[in-house]
């Protein structure tokens, strides 16, 4: 499976293990001070994009330094530095693309990420896309079937409606199930819902539901 790993310039101390995605197959990105971010921590990201107005004279001279291949843009552009780095990522046509450095920061950069996580997975649904932080990992799911694995460090799981009703929504395998139902904007009721194995399922029929695993800070 090939990944690609987008890290973007939200608070360090928000980043899950980036060393544990670090493997053959793995593609890493960094969006503007996300670059830098990696290469804190011994990574070497593939490309680095943005308008980088988030760095220092020195850490840019760094970032160049140690990137091979740097999209450099002006601040004012139609895209964030995440969507530019995302749109890098899929040209390498990976498996999954993950998502990092979106969190803890502004809320409207957060709001942003899962925005076009959003969009860009429905747009390519053959791609699995997550955004993760230290605590927590959020998808969107279009309607299906999909089997949930075990995750000791994430034991809650949460679903919520992202765009209009999801409807005959089932779960099973779950601490608390349900067959057939169906999820409002709004509702509260399928959150903080726990893994009683490892052969969990969710499927449902219509609607776009976002799935929340964390854990307690």
């Amino acid at each position: 499976m090939k990944v690609a790993v987008i890290c973007a310039g939200g608070p360090k101390t928000e980043l899950p293990d980036l060393t544990s995605f670090d493997g053959g197959e793995t593609v890493f990105i960094g969006a503007d001070r996300g670059a830098f971010h990696l290469l804190e921590k011994g990574i070497i990201p593939q490309e680095a994009v943005g308008d980088f107005d988030s760095v220092s004279k020195d850490e840019y001279e760094a970032i160049q330094h140690a990137v091979g291949l740097i999209g450099k843009f002006q601040s004012e552009k139609d895209e964030t530095d995440t969507e530019l780095a995302v749109i890098r990522a899929l040209a390498y046509h990976p498996d999954e693309i993950i998502l990092t450095g979106v969190t803890g920061g502004r809320l409207d950069h957060m709001e942003s990420a899962l925005h076009l996580m959003y969009r860009l997975q429905k747009e390519n649904p053959d791609v699995f896309f997550s955004i993760r932080n230290r605590f927590n990992e959020l998808s969107i799911l279009l309607p299906g079937r999909y089997e949930i694995g075990c995750a000791d460090s994430l034991p809650y799981i949460s679903f919520f409606a992202f765009d209009g009703q999801v409807m005959g929504l089932t779960l099973v395998g779950f601490k608390y199930e349900t067959v057939n139902a169906t999820l409002t904007t709004g509702m509260t009721k399928f959150t903080s819902n726990e893994l009683t194995s490892c052969m969990c399922t969710i499927s449902f029929r219509d609607g776009i539901c976002l799935m929340v695993r964390s854990a307690d800070a």
